[in-house]
């Protein structure tokens, strides 16, 4: 047999993968999933008996239910045969019009729905799809660490050069940008933020942001902010890149509806930037995706239009279940550090499991065998996440306070 088949009676498919999929590796939230499948195997067996039950509070996927009046738009929408068809860009006018409108109302900015808006399948396929189509292999982009891995996925999809910029939990995760020589500003083409801030749920400053513009245009660097979580501040008010004046000279920003509006499996986002970069990650995306159906965009319309409460309205879910949480860690023997952006805590690796020489995925592969709880290794995003774990809030209060309980009994037996 020629080429990449070994030469034998049985037909073994095997065939070389690139070294951008190399580098790219398994994927924090793939090794996550396989650990909670193994798990719930384990449940169906005879050896699964008196095991807790799986209570997954890895992903921050909310079980909060969307507005209704995005559900109804789109039930309504599926009658029509156009939502079944291909949607190229300009059948997605509407959704633009109505993004354009939000920015309005959120921001108090004008934006131009038919050369600064873009959809897209979800912010991560914004985010991971941008370097390819404003970078060239080999350069260099500057990432925050921890960051979102879809941020250096994109990265190395485009064969670019990541450089990290380490945040420190004692500056309360402020991007010191002046740690940078100039020389490192000036090879840069890209710079990736994202604040509110995942992992930390960290909230962040409009003076953070304003200082990132303000190295991109002294520097030439294209700006792109992450933003899915502008509507999740628990205290303080979310940056914007939309708030800065210059944000058309060197910015593209990215939101979703996935957290604000609870949609996150209908995957809908969408950017809104300087002409230039909405024009290169549309000319990108007409060669790589369509556009989702009309019936989706109809939903996402209509949590724009007829439900702006909603965001408000969850978040005081999120405080609770927030406060409640910690109080509960805290019993357990678990310090917590109060986060200022709603659906996460950024917990340190307790002080039993740095004793055993634990590090951040073998803690919580650990803490999943033994007290059913999955929580996100830190180091998953980024060599700044080691020693931290992610827990989203995506379970009422009560079930929050036993998965606590879970852990604190888990760790005493450490």
């Amino acid at each position: 047999m020629k080429g990449p088949f070994p030469s034998s009676s049985f037909r073994v498919l095997w065939m070389p993968i690139s070294e951008r999929l190399s580098r790219l590796g398994s994927g924090l939230f793939a090794r996550n999933d396989q650990r909670k499948q193994a798990y719930r195997q384990r449940l169906l067996s005879a050896a699964g008996a008196g095991l807790p039950p799986l209570l997954d509070l890895s992903l921050g996927s909310t079980d909060l239910p969307p507005p209704p009046a995005a559900i109804t738009a789109m039930a309504h929408a599926l009658a029509s045969p156009d939502s079944a068809s291909y949607c190229l860009h300009a059948a997605t006018l509407p959704f633009r019009e109505a993004v354009a409108a939000w920015a309005q109302r959120r921001f108090g900015t004008t934006v131009d729905p038919e050369t600064e808006v873009l959809l897209l399948v979800g912010s991560q396929e914004g985010t991971a799809h941008l370097p390819l189509a404003v970078l060239d292999p080999g350069d260099a982009a500057l990432l925050l660490d921890p960051y979102y891995p879809s941020h250096m996925g994109g990265l190395h999809l485009a064969s670019a050069r990541p450089l990290l910029l380490p945040l420190d939990s004692d500056q309360g995760w402020r991007p010191d940008f002046d740690r940078l020589p100039a020389s490192t500003w000036d090879s840069l083409r890209l710079m990736v933020l994202g604040f509110p801030h995942n992992p930390t749920a960290t909230t962040g400053c409009q003076s953070w942001l304003d200082a990132a513009v303000a190295k991109a245009l002294q520097h030439d660097v294209v700006l792109a902010h992450d933003n899915p979580y502008v509507d999740l501040a628990l205290e303080g008010e979310a940056p914007a890149l939309l708030r800065h004046p210059a944000w058309r000279q060197c910015g593209i920003e990215f939101f979703s509806f996935s957290k604000s509006w609870c949609l996150g499996g209908y995957r809908l986002a969408f950017a809104i930037g300087a002409e230039w970069l909405i024009t290169a990650l549309r000319q990108l995306k007409g060669v790589v995706d369509f556009n989702q159906s009309l019936a989706l965009q109809a939903g996402a319309i209509a949590a724009l239009e007829q439900a702006p409460h909603w965001p408000q309205q969850i978040l005081e879910v999120y405080r609770q279940r927030r406060d409640r949480m910690v109080v509960a860690l805290e019993t357990q023997g678990c310090p917590v550090r109060v986060p200022s952006m709603a659906l996460y805590l950024w917990l340190e690796l307790p002080p039993q499991a740095r004793a055993r020489g634990f590090d951040s995925e073998g803690f919580c592969a650990a803490l999943l065998e033994g007290s059913g709880v999955c929580l996100t290794p830190g180091n998953g995003f980024g060599p700044g996440g080691e020693g931290w774990q992610r827990l989203a809030l995506v379970h009422p209060a009560e079930q929050l306070e036993a998965g606590a309980h879970q852990i604190g009994s888990w760790l005493r037996q450490l």
